[in-house]
């Protein structure tokens, strides 16, 4: 997203180098970042986060939009009138998430979902992750703390040690190589 230093190679979208470009303008070749903390404006209901999040559409697909959101996310159709920052943790993630979906990014970026979330709702966010990606077709690339759940769903996996590619390949064989899980993920074959 433009957002980090890159020291090496280069990052292609679509065979176009992102490397150097402003982050607005990878926003809008159809890339959404979602950050880990702070990714709702707490002080603005559901339903202005939702328009703010819209700000590169025409005025005209905004309301559509909004309406296409609150039926991915249906519990945020209760709370479209609050503030942000009155919703639990899940709704507030649901509601990021729904923000970044507002423009129909092609990429979704996805950093650490779990962060704060209870067990229970980690997986309800993962089960909404599935369904975003097989019935908007969309693709998700995640950076995940609890990475036993995230390679559960996941189609491929990177493993990175200290910046460095550790392990590249499909995210079951990483979860069942006993090596790398134990080193590395700290789970334990049952």
């Amino acid at each position: 997203m433009g957002l980090a230093t890159i020291h090496g190679g280069e990052i292609l979208f679509e065979g176009k180098k992102l490397n150097g470009i402003p982050t607005y303008k990878i926003a809008k070749l159809g890339i959404a970042y979602l950050p880990q903390m702070g990714n709702v404006l707490a002080g603005l209901t559901v339903e202005e986060n939702l328009k703010i999040a819209g700000y590169l559409l025409p005025a005209s697909e905004v309301k559509d939009r909004i309406e296409a959101i609150l039926d991915i996310f249906p519990v945020l159709k209760e709370f479209i009138h609050r503030k942000a920052g009155t919703l639990s943790g899940g709704e507030r993630r649901m509601l990021a998430i729904g923000m970044a979906l507002m423009r129909r990014p092609k990429v979704l970026l996805l950093d650490e979902m779990s962060t704060d979330l209870a067990p229970i709702l980690v997986k309800k966010v993962m089960e909404k992750v599935v369904q975003l990606r097989d019935e908007l077709g969309l693709t998700i690339v995640m950076v995940e703390q609890a990475a036993r759940k995230a390679l559960e769903i996941g189609d491929k996996a990177y493993l990175l040690v200290s910046g460095t590619v550790r392990y590249e390949g499909g995210a079951q064989e990483l979860l069942q190589h006993p090596e790398l899980a134990k080193l590395y993920l700290g789970v334990v074959q049952a």
